[in-house]
């Protein structure tokens, strides 16, 4: 499928004395409930200070106080200027998705563009583009080319957002624009946020009236990140600067336009997750074949430390190791194995940070990388390789080539830590030059996915959260809450690495970290449990074998798929629980989890269609060897399904038709 415009033919070229009768222009979404309306902050033609205002059943869920970038030479776009004309259309983008929480997207917009021109002496022509769908809003601004006025230099974008100071947010404070965005989200109203916060998207806002939303971006092209501060009762946009030029943020040629600005909007959280909206608003795949893409776990040793018990060979990065886990991907049917590094030293020599220079197309002593790739094929696994990004950019026009020759699978960058203009530029033509020789590609240090991978579909995952790997030195650890808020705010970005696949789990007050073999809070049934809530297309099995083999759960694992055709949240609350569903062919998987306190649900399952059909439960058990115990059910659509997870407890459900 392609996307298709729709476009109504509805143009209208409106004097300023027939947009005062209105005073403000509205697109709707199909459904009639959300409506993004611009407002003319003036009755005088020569002084309109576009503004928006964001609504869903009437009732205001933000508006958009400020428009407008502001220029190096200390011009702005934004005001004062007037209305020159408006055009409304319809907009279906419809296409498929092969890394995804569904396989068919479909999403309907009503949009309108409105075409300004400056009043002062530049006379410049800007316009802006606003679109509503049945699950958010988005505006971007676009600046064409026009009599002298062929570049620009960006100092900062001036786009701020007013809500309710008693909203409530979720919101991920940051050390600054150079971040992995591996912190801890808070919880605060927006009026207590602290005014040197600077804060990661997306931001998850919950409205006094019980109205859920979240603010992010879609689609950026030869543009910075954004963020956003507090001041003054409004949450203002940062751009993240150039690294070598603080004071400009995009240096372009024109035309040129924004990312698409984002708020997803919806009744209940589970809405916004299950929202397609920031794939719809990215640019169309540029794969003409993507049949060679495929999802799937791989092993990932870094993270056990290289721990292995009983083995008459020295683990680490060598041949024999390398070998080892191969072997074990064969018998588990885990479908990729990743050479990485250990300590600080990388599998292709020098440090892992900062990066020397070295070309990771040879592995260090000890470690036979062609060897490695022919036993891999032989026992049907293939590889995946870590590098540091400098090592990519500096090497990959010579390594990406070279690999697809060898038969890998894969790449994973990492330490990137930026997305100013020139860092989105670098990740764009890495994924584009990594699907020119058929690579799939992992992105780790790095800040949230804004939609690439709807045009690069070889993009499988991001981090761009604190995970997992926390275990292995931080005292809290990764709590229960804390994987129970991600889904509803980084993860509304797009897919999501987590480092899972660890059955070592433990209660919260037995949790302490190590860097060998580290701990997890929580139970295996959580474990299996997260592989369904999380949106990751290429999961981590991230233990060493023999915490796996003899394990009861681990054949649940490895069958557990990594792409979906359908998604819906069945009950969730931030921070607290979830209970997700989604679809791999004619299967339905349940994921669930829960914070520090044990509960029970009972859940509909009036999402299957009519038959019979047995369920296969994966559940906490203290009595249980293991932790966890399985049972089949017979049921039908017209039946609720029990679930009872511990205490950081989970529970894994896959349905299947009899």
């Amino acid at each position: 499928m392609k996307p298709t415009l729709l476009i109504t033919a509805i143009i209208g070229y409106l004097c300023w004395g027939q947009l005062a009768l209105a005073n403000k222009i509205v697109t709707t979404s199909p459904d009639g409930r959300v409506r993004i309306e611009l407002i003319a902050d003036s009755n005088v033609k020569q002084d309109v200070r576009p503004q928006c205002r964001v609504s869903l059943d009437e009732k205001t869920v933000a508006d958009i106080s400020r428009l407008g970038l502001q220029f190096e030479d200390g011009t702005t776009i934004g005001g004062p200027c007037e209305i020159v004309s408006t055009e409304s259309r319809a907009v279906l983008e419809e296409f498929a998705q092969t890394t995804g929480k569904r396989s068919a997207v479909r999403v309907q917009f009503q949009e309108v563009t409105v075409t300004f021109r400056e009043t002062t002496a530049n006379r410049r022509t800007w316009l802006l583009d606003l679109r509503a769908a049945n699950d958010g809003v988005a505006f971007r601004l676009r600046l064409p080319k026009q009599e002298n006025w062929n570049n620009i230099a960006i100092k900062q974008e001036l786009t701020s957002f007013q809500v309710d100071g008693a909203t409530q947010t979720f919101a991920l404070p940051l050390n600054g624009f150079t971040t992995s965005y591996e912190k801890r989200y808070q919880r605060k109203a927006v009026k207590d946020i602290p005014n040197e916060w600077l804060l990661g998207l997306p931001l998850l806002l919950e409205s006094p009236s019980g109205t859920w939303a979240a603010i992010t971006e879609a689609n950026i092209s030869e543009y910075a990140g954004q963020y956003l501060a507090f001041r003054e009762g409004q949450l203002e946009t940062r751009l993240s600067p150039l690294p070598k030029e603080q004071s400009v943020a995009v240096r372009h040629e024109l035309p040129h336009s924004s990312p698409w600005r984002v708020i997803l909007i919806g009744d209940r959280v589970g809405q916004l997750l299950e929202s397609d909206l920031v794939l719809a608003l990215s640019e169309p795949c540029a794969i003409k074949d993507t049949s060679w893409i495929k999802t799937g776990k791989t092993t990932f040793p870094w993270w056990n430390g290289f721990h292995e018990d009983g083995l008459n060979f020295q683990s680490g990065l060598n041949t024999a190791t390398a070998k080892y886990y191969i072997d074990f991907c064969a018998e588990a049917g885990i479908p990729y194995h990743s050479l990485d590094g250990v300590g600080n030293t990388a599998w292709y020599g020098g440090p892992i940070v900062p990066f020397k220079g070295a070309e990771p197309t040879k592995g260090v002593d000890g470690l036979d990388l062609q060897a490695v790739l022919k036993h891999a094929k032989e026992k049907g696994v293939r590889i995946r390789l870590w590098m540091n990004w400098k090592a990519a950019e500096m090497h990959m026009a010579k390594a990406f080539p070279l690999y697809r020759e060898w038969g890998v699978e894969g790449v994973m960058l990492d330490f990137m830590d930026r997305d100013d203009q020139d860092m989105n530029r670098f990740v764009r033509a890495a994924v584009a030059l990594a699907a020119e020789n058929k690579l799939t590609v992992t992105l780790h240090g790095c800040p949230k996915p804004t939609g690439l991978e709807r045009t690069y579909p070889n993009l499988l995952t991001h981090e761009g959260v604190m995970n997992l790997e926390y275990d292995k030195w931080d005292k809290i650890g990764i709590t229960p809450d804390h994987e129970l808020t991600v889904p509803f705010t980084r993860m509304l970005a797009g897919p999501l690495d987590f480092h899972q696949g660890s059955f070592r789990a433990v209660k919260p007050a037995a949790f302490a970290p190590r860097n060998n073999a580290p701990l997890v809070i929580g139970t295996p049934a959580r474990t299996l449990a997260s592989y369904v809530v999380y949106q990751n297309h290429l999961s981590m099995v991230a233990d060493y074998p023999s915490s796996y083999r003899g394990h009861p759960a681990l054949p649940a694992l490895a069958a557990i798929p990594t792409t979906w055709d359908d998604t819906k949240v069945l009950d969730a609350k931030v921070g607290e629980y979830i209970v997700i569903a989604r679809r791999s062919g004619k299967e339905w998987h349940i994921g669930s989890m829960t914070d520090d306190k044990s509960r029970t649900f009972t859940v509909p399952l009036n999402f299957l269609e009519d038959g019979k059909y047995v369920a296969s439960a994966w559940e906490d058990s203290e009595t249980a060897k293991f932790g966890i115990s399985s049972r089949e059910i017979h049921l039908n659509a017209t039946e609720s399904l029990t679930i009872r997870p511990s205490v950081a407890g989970g529970a894994y459900i896959r349905i299947r038709p009899q």
